[in-house]
């Protein structure tokens, strides 16, 4: 829209209907605005033409400005809810501008105002959200040493900031919270990493502001200061947390009151998982962007949606509190024991996703059919209680404790609400009978009607001798006695014509124009009364909300404890031992994900990784399994983190503060990145932020540059990773150079995958076995491929060229491991070939003395 059009001047040489839409675009320039009108919600001008463009729906025109013809677009009121969700998927936001003054008393346009603004970020209607996927609004200040980011779940309340000091974490942590919406300050330096965020959304710097965020947040919060939720040295983040309240403020126009604390993530809770990681393990989107073959998947049998949502935030946090874990394993094998799962599962189903009914509440905009969702959640509980008495399991009893039976909610909702009520208030029968004697009242009038309506057609019947004589009503012309043309020369004298058609006449009477004031008053009456009993149940509801939301998180920790039984009975899973040691001992360890979805028997294998076994040096075929291997021991880690049971046949995890992975790489052209300089970002975050605590995946490194560099940085990387760091650490390779370390030093182990070569064919047989890898059956595989044979056979008579110049490993000092050197083959040097075309023989000495001095400059 063009900046004229907001001025004073050119807003009053509009019609007055398009004044008042131009006072109120003013006010939301940067987002469309949809301005009811009647039926409609109409857009004018760049809105028109932009939401014809996103929504694919027609655009017309309405009067004129300056000349030219204002464009208009519209969407029909009754399916708006459609169109929004399109343009919020697509990152939009939309003010809702609704009729709020009375048509029958304006002098003018009726008054209009913006009741809410929808964001990506602060959606709350049912069918803008996926239902299992946590829907946040996120918020980024940096200052000069660290970022801070705060994170808001409207639907449910929870509100959490977290400081970081580097670009990697940054990016780390905005692919685990995968904001719909994301507020970043007009000074923001590092763009580059926001782009990932579809709904990054650009403010003033004056939104950000530290007393300001303070003074919210305690406005919010009703307290003196924030020192009771331990964030108030969290100054970078306080100040996002600020811009979050008050956008929220802005957005929904109503109070919050389901928003009642916020929470300081801390590292030292978290097994921390770095960008790539989290991208590699594939936890609940796999390398193609979609949901289907990842661990959330296989994991995810959860009865609610709630619980989904916690299952994933679990899956992307694993933590590192024992205590913590211990309870969650402890309550799985209770379940497990006592058999509670399926009819847990059935209770739960009862309950549903009353997180989000519950945030609705709070906010006012439930609709009819949340209170019943409610109301039956209510019901449910007390089987749920007499299943989970069964288990005297602490966390268990803890979540009975947390969901308790509110019985005057109950009758409250089971004696207002009736059974199955219309999706919207708006069309009244919302409110059941016997709640409101003075609603009753109204609706027995109006309901009455039919009665009155008989009686009156019958005596016009008799009276009129007109035996096809009816009466009708349509909302245009309300109700009228019907006769046929044949009939109207019948019609008596008091019969006031109102309507002709084709075949009938249609007339009016007093008794009968009296009847229908009375109806429609009394309808309109129930109505009006309707809505304003229904308002006031939110009142009577909100001294439960922080009741209800105590109760949603647990039963959706209930639901999540449940599935994780589920899955280790069906998918015979066991529980891992949680140690305070820095072993990984897995017998038996399998692939969560690749054994769920192969139709091949999966082979197990162990994983032992101790003090004495700090580093296996896996070697073996491609397609043998190495990657799936590595994998399968972090997603086995992680699980265990979560606290879920393990594939595995006996699992004890030692302490783990991180889990890192360099498995695979592509292009990132956007930044400018060739393969190798992301292999090598990655390495280099491995190598800077690993501890003797964490565990490493390095899966061929130095594949993206020459033989010898890559030879070179790998032997390099395992060396760095096994002596300077210690960290317990899988290293794939096909550099069967560097199985030669593991004899020259302690602490690393050499390990294979198996397979068995037969003419020019290759059986991987994915099996473990201690020792290096007898060679590295490329040409097989390529072989496998379907290479042509021509090609296969070129590169075996050049593999025997190459395997006579092998690099090899020599210790140049037996009393330090660190002074090994990596001696490496090459080309023919300027010296070797000067001496392969001299014969000594022929030589005087005084050409053998000059060929001295030749050689001596060469060196």
């Amino acid at each position: 829209m063009s900046l004229d059009l907001y001025s004073e001047h050119t807003i009053k040489q509009q019609t007055p209907m398009m004044q008042q839409y131009l006072r109120i675009k003013v006010q939301h320039q940067e987002i469309l605005l949809f301005y009811r009108m009647g039926d409609f919600y109409e857009l004018f001008f760049d809105d028109a033409i932009r939401a014809a463009q996103l929504l694919d729906i027609s655009q017309t025109h309405r009067g004129k400005a300056g000349g030219n013809p204002i464009p208009m677009a519209g969407v029909p009121y009754h399916a708006v809810e459609n169109y929004l969700a399109r343009l919020v998927q697509m990152g939009e936001s939309v003010a809702i501008c609704e009729q709020v003054g009375d048509p029958a008393t304006s002098k003018g346009p009726v008054e209009r105002k913006v009741v809410r603004i929808v964001t990506p970020g602060t959606v709350t209607d049912e069918a803008l959200l996926h239902e299992r996927q946590d829907n946040l609004l996120a918020a980024v200040w940096q200052d000069k040493s660290k970022y801070g980011v705060a994170y808001l779940d409207i639907n449910s309340g929870r509100f959490n900031l977290v400081e970081l000091a580097t670009d990697e974490a940054l990016t780390s942590t905005l692919q685990r919270l995968q904001p719909a919406e994301l507020l970043y300050p007009e000074s923001f330096q590092n763009l580059i990493v926001l782009e990932q965020i579809k709904g990054s959304r650009r403010r003033p710097d004056w939104e950000f502001d530290l007393d300001t965020a303070k003074h919210l947040l305690c406005q919010q919060f009703e307290t003196k200061d924030l020192i009771g939720f331990g964030v108030e040295n969290a100054t970078a983040g306080l100040i996002a947390a600020g811009c979050v309240m008050q956008y929220v403020k802005d957005t929904q126009r109503t109070a919050l009151p389901h928003i009642r604390a916020i929470t300081l993530e801390k590292n030292e809770h978290a097994v921390i998982l770095d960008a790539a990681t989290r991208k590699n393990l594939e936890l609940t989107m796999n390398l193609s962007g979609s949901i289907d073959n990842t661990l959330a998947q296989v994991l995810d049998k959860t009865a609610t949606p709630m619980g989904s949502r916690l299952l994933k935030r679990r899956i992307h946090t694993p933590v590192r509190d024992r205590h913590e874990l211990n309870a969650r394993l402890n309550a799985i094998s209770s379940i497990l024991d006592l058999q509670l799962g399926m009819d847990v599962y059935d209770g739960l189903r009862q309950i549903g996703d009353i997180e989000r009914v519950v945030a609705r509440l709070a906010l006012c905009n439930a609709r009819p059919r949340d209170l019943t969702r409610l109301r039956s959640a209510l019901q449910a509980l007390p089987p749920l209680h007499h299943l989970l008495n069964e288990s005297d399991d602490a966390r268990i009893q803890q979540i009975k404790a947390q969901s308790p039976q509110l019985p005057h909610l109950q009758e409250l909702l089971e004696r207002a609400i009736i059974d199955n009520p219309p999706v919207l208030i708006r069309d009244g029968g919302v409110i059941a009978k016997g709640y409101s004697s003075e609603l009753d009242e109204w609706r027995a009038l109006s309901e009455g009607a039919t009665d009155v309506l008989e009686q009156l057609e019958e005596r016009e019947r008799e009276r009129t001798g007109i035996s096809t004589l009816k009466i009708g009503y349509n909302k245009v012309h309300g109700f009228y006695i019907e006769i046929s043309k044949a009939n109207s020369h019948l019609a008596p004298p008091e019969y006031i014509r109102r309507q002709t058609l084709k075949n009938n006449e249609r007339y009016i009477i007093p008794e009968l124009k009296e009847h229908e004031d009375k109806v429609l008053g009394s309808q309109s009456k129930a109505l009006a009364l309707e809505k304003q009993l229904y308002e006031q149940l939110f009142e009577l509801i909100a001294p439960y909300i922080e009741q209800l939301q105590i109760m949603a998180a647990a039963l959706a920790d209930l639901d999540v404890l449940n599935t994780l039984a589920e899955r280790a009975q069906t998918l015979d899973y066991c529980k891992p031992e949680l140690t305070a040691g820095d072993e990984i001992q897995i017998e038996a360890g399998r692939h969560p994900v690749v054994e769920h979805v192969s139709s091949e028997p999966f082979i197990a294998n162990p994983v032992h990784l101790n003090s004495d076994r700090k580093m296996l040096l896996i070697t073996g075929p491609n397609m043998g399994g190495k990657s799936t291997y590595m994998r399968q021991t972090a997603l086995i880690v992680l699980m265990a983190h979560i606290g879920s049971f393990v594939p595995a046949s006996s699992a004890q995890i030692g302490q783990i503060d991180r889990i890192f992975t360099r498995i695979g790489a592509s292009d990132d052209l956007a930044s400018g990145r060739s393969t190798f300089m992301v292999e090598m970002t990655e390495t280099a975050t491995i190598l800077n932020n690993a501890t003797a605590q964490s565990l490493v995946l390095m899966d061929e490194i130095g594949r993206g540059t020459s033989t010898y560099d890559g030879l070179s940085l790998a032997y390099a990387t395992a060396d760095y990773l096994a002596n300077k760091i210690s960290a317990k650490t899988l290293f794939a390779t096909h550099y069967f150079e560097l199985t030669e370390l593991a004899e020259q030093q302690s602490g690393l182990v050499n390990v294979h995958l198996d397979a068995v070569e037969h003419n020019d064919t290759i059986a991987f047989k994915h099996t473990v076995l201690d020792g290096a890898a007898s060679k590295s059956f490329g040409l097989q595989v390529a072989g496998l491929a379907g290479v042509p044979k021509a090609v296969i056979k070129l590169a075996k008579q050049k593999l025997t060229l190459l395997e006579q110049h092998q690099s090899v490993v020599e210790n140049t000092s037996s009393n330090s491991p660190q002074q090994q050197t990596l001696l490496l083959a090459s080309e023919p040097s300027e010296v070797e070939q000067l001496l392969e075309t001299i014969d000594p023989d022929d030589l005087t000495p005084k050409q053998a003395h000059a060929l001295l001095y030749q050689l001596k400059d060469k060196l």
